[in-house]
This record gives C-alpha cells, structure tokens and sequence, in this order.
C-alpha cells in the first residue's frame, strides 16, 4: 500500500514538473544567464544570480503552465501533446490554475524583493505576454502567431541584464533580437514536420494558411536573416573572435538544415532542422559566455 502511495506521489510530481516545460524554461534560463553574465565583468554575485534565476524560472514556469492549461483542447488532438496531463485527466484545470497562480506570484515576489522591481515588472510583461497574448489570443488569430508571440520569449537576456544593473541597454536588446530572430525558423520546422496536426487543431500555422512550400521559404529567408544577426554582437564590440568563429558554425549548419529543408528534403529534414535549432540557440550563448570571460 505504501509502494502504491509513493508510485502516485512521484507520478504526480511528474505531472507538474511536465506542466513547467522544463527543458524550455532550462534554454530560457541559459539566455538570462548570459544577459547577467555579460552585465558585469566578474562573475555574477550569489545573492542577485540565485533569486533572480529562481523568480524568472518561476514565473517562466507559469506561463508555461497557463499555455498546457489554455491549449489542452488542442492538445488533446495532437498526437504530440495528447499525453499531456491535463488531455489524459491526470490534472485538472483547477489545480493546473492554482499551480500557475501560486508559482507566478512566487516568482513575481522573490525578483521584487531580492532583485528590483524593473525585472519583476518586465518578467511580468513577458508571462502575459506568452500566456495571454500569444496562447490566448495571436495562436489561434494570425499565422504570424510565432513572429508576434517570439517577443515574449526572446526577453529572458534582457531580464538578466535587468537583474544585475537595474536597467535596460543596448546590447541585451541586441540579445532579444537574436532570440525574436531564431524563433520563427525554429517554430515552423517543427510546424512543417507537425502540419496535419496542426490542421487537424485548427491552429493556423503558416503550413496550415499558406502552404509548407511557402513556409520552407520563409524558414530560409529568416535563417539568412538570423546569420546576419548573429554577427551583430562581434560588430558593435560585445564578444570577441571567440564567439565570431563558433557562432559562424552554428549559423552555417543552419543554413544548411534551410537549403535541404528548402530543396532537396527528406521525410525527418524538418524536425532535424528544429532539433538543431535549439542546440544553435544553446551553443550560441555559451559562446557568448565562454567569449566574455576569455575577454576579461
């Protein structure tokens, strides 16, 4: 009997933990990071680096959960996502409600009294951002949802940079852009993979508007796009030839994941290129550290 209790406890704790989209809100966390890392040029302190990467990681968390709680009717027709707790009733959308609103408020609390109240209030704008904006309204209305909706995600730099100096510059604006840039390829390589699914929700992802012919294209132009970006942070003086060379990998292999996804594809091209489009984005801010500390 209580085997059986312990078996349920941990499942149970499987369920929330899943709710929180651990392995995005980790690369989240990577990228606030870094915007922390590059604010100063000394290691970041213990008492603003902890409580400022457990209150983004809170309420990173929360909107996640508020997305598994808004699109569990989506998810629920999706062959990735149908095992999700609250499609298969392992949760219900009043406890996935309170652990959003619980952890939220947490996180939101712990960044305006042991960092400052600008990072609160920004990581604040970004929850709304994804969980309302994006998930509640720009995902089902346009599909340009991604575009639109990246900001959101593409705040976590500017936040660290936030937490250690109290205010906001150019060069973690130049970070955001970065991650606005790489999200739509990264997104609709997996939306060209998942295309009758996202048909079948009714969620207009451009495969599902406009083709995936035309958003092969677009995956292209916005890879073209992201390479020229990436380069940004060497050209205004940010990171060093360190970052310049690696970074110029990464970007090449993504370019080439685009041209075959674009011209010569395979049955797997697309979600091959969205499996290395998160290393590139990973990659490409340890290098950003690595870069920063060799520097200085």
């Amino acid at each position: 009997m209580a085997n059986q209790a312990a078996l349920t406890q941990r499942a149970s704790w499987r369920e929330y933990l899943e709710l929180t989209k651990p392995r995005v809100v980790a690369l989240l966390l990577l990228t606030a990071l870094v915007g922390m890392a590059l604010a100063t040029p000394t290691w970041v302190a213990a008492e603003i680096l902890i409580p400022a990467m457990l209150g983004i990681g809170l309420m990173a968390s929360s909107a996640a959960a508020i997305n598994h709680l808004v699109d569990r009717h989506i998810d629920a027709k999706m062959a990735r996502t149908l095992r999700r707790p609250l499609p298969t009733g392992a949760l219900s959308p009043r406890k996935v409600l309170m652990f959003a609103m619980f952890i939220g408020t947490l996180g939101y609390v712990i960044l305006d009294l042991f960092v400052n109240r600008i990072t609160a209030v920004l990581t604040l704008a970004s929850l709304v951002g994804y969980a309302v904006i994006y998930t509640m309204y720009l995902k089902r209305a346009t599909p340009q949802n991604i575009v639109i909706g990246g900001l959101a995600g593409a705040a976590p730099p500017l936040l660290g940079w936030t937490a250690v100096t109290g205010e906001i510059h150019a060069y973690p604006l130049l970070l955001v852009m970065i991650v606005f840039t790489w999200t739509p390829p990264h997104f609709w390589a997996l939306a060209v993979h998942r295309a009758k699914d996202y048909a079948k929700a009714e969620v207009p992802m451009l495969p599902v508007t406009h083709g995936i012919a035309f958003t092969k294209t677009c995956i292209l132009l916005y890879t073209v796009l992201l390479t020229a970006v990436c380069v940004l942070p060497y050209l205004v003086g940010m990171s060093g030839l360190i970052y310049l060379v690696g970074v110029s990998a990464l970007n090449i292999g993504f370019l080439a994941y685009a041209l075959k996804l674009k011209y010569n594809p395979s049955k797997f091209t697309a979600y091959k290129m969205f499996k290395f489009s998160i290393w590139h984005l990973m990659g490409l801010f340890i290098l950003l550290l690595v870069d920063h500390y060799l520097m200085y």
